[in-house]
């Protein structure tokens, strides 16, 4: 019996030439499946990721100018110059409908001057960059009347003010018939004096009365009779489901705020009432230095909290603000920012009043006992 030979002879097996053939395909298809890896990957780093960013934006002085202008323009008035800085500061936010990507999502993460925020808590599904823009004009629109109401409040300066519809519930008995921005004459044909006005001549009545409401709309009286509906919060007493606020103003004499379109939203309203408090004031209010703020004011000189106060706190430094006036519900969310409290104070703030306060004890003693901010 003969055994077989272990190894074939040459010539016997696969042909030389198919080896090659074969092993030249694997080689392809390695390195396509290689190339559509990174192909999908690099897709997937460019995907959008449902996240918004907010950076440091610019401040500004409202001191200074701004197109040829003073920022804070006062006619019929005597008014002061001031050489230092009241610093109102800014962020800026990733667009609406303009998600951010995994690489810029990472880069983000990283930098400490820079937050991160999902994007269905920033905006909401049908807003654009148009709708956002139009929301921050209105909103530094009102936040400007505030500002003038509540430094000549704190000057004691005298002024008119009528009582306006600030909102109007979508599905309350008011939507379609009542806008935001009404000015209210009368509610069934008695004048409208107050805040409490309104709720008096509403409330008392049975629930279902249609109410005649006489407001001014575009410069023009408009009435309108609404319905009411149970309120809130007595299913007993009668509601027309809006909110009311102080509004058309008749201030004494103008004051004009010229600042960039590209600026909007409440939160500059403190350091406005700020700086109208100190052009019509003689001296220097800032003695020279400069301060940064932020927080929405409203009429009685409050002072609310406001987004964004850990970049606002990084613009404010790079820009050389030495004392920043923080509202008191930000403080806690201040102190984790990317600061140097060595380089600028932080100081604890809830109204017009202890602003100016705080600001002049400062200017006297930098190292004067403040309120603080504190977790």
């Amino acid at each position: 019996m003969t055994s077989a030979p272990e190894h074939p002879p040459a010539g016997e097996g696969r042909p030389l030439g198919a080896t090659r053939s074969a092993t030249r395909r694997r080689t392809w298809a390695s390195l396509l499946a290689l190339l559509l890896v990174l192909v999908t990957g690099f897709l997937a780093l460019r995907e959008p990721v449902p996240y918004a960013t907010f950076s440091p934006g610019p401040t500004v002085n409202v001191l200074d100018e701004f197109d040829g202008k003073p920022i804070i323009e006062v006619k019929a008035r005597k008014t002061y110059a001031d050489d230092g800085g009241l610093r109102l500061v800014t962020v800026i936010p990733s667009a609406p409908g303009e998600k951010v990507n995994l690489v810029q999502l990472v880069r983000s993460w990283i930098d400490p001057d820079v937050s991160v925020l999902p994007y269905d808590a920033v905006y909401g599904s049908d807003e654009t960059r148009s709708t956002v823009q139009q929301q921050g004009q209105a909103q530094m629109t009102s936040s400007q009347e505030n500002a003038v109401a509540a430094a000549l409040s704190a000057l004691d300066i005298d002024f008119g003010a009528g009582v306006g519809v600030a909102s109007v519930d979508p599905e309350g008995p008011s939507q379609g018939r009542l806008e935001a921005g009404d000015e209210l004459l009368r509610v069934q044909g008695r004048r409208v004096a107050d805040l409490e006005a309104v709720t008096r001549a509403i409330r008392g009545l049975p629930i279902g009365t249609p109410v005649r409401v006489e407001v001014r709309r575009d410069g023009e009286a408009v009435t309108e009779r609404v319905r009411t509906v149970a309120a809130a919060d007595d299913p007993k007493a009668s509601a027309v489901r809006i909110g009311v606020g102080v509004c058309c103003y008749d201030f004494p004499f103008d004051v004009d705020l010229n600042i960039s379109q590209n600026i909007g939203g409440p939160s500059g309203g403190m350091m406005f009432a700020l700086g109208i408090y100190d052009v019509l004031t003689p001296g220097s209010l800032t003695g020279g230095r400069t301060i940064a703020g932020t927080g929405e004011i409203d009429p009685q000189g409050r002072v609310g909290e406001i987004g964004g106060i850990q970049q606002k706190l990084v613009g404010a430094q790079d820009d050389g603000a030495r004392l920043f006036l923080v509202p008191a519900g930000n403080c806690a969310e201040a102190l984790g920012g990317n600061y140097d409290p060595e380089r600028m104070r932080l100081v604890k703030v809830e109204t017009l009043d202890d602003a100016l306060s705080d600001v002049k004890a400062w200017v006297e003693d930098p190292d004067a006992d403040l309120p603080r901010c504190a977790r």
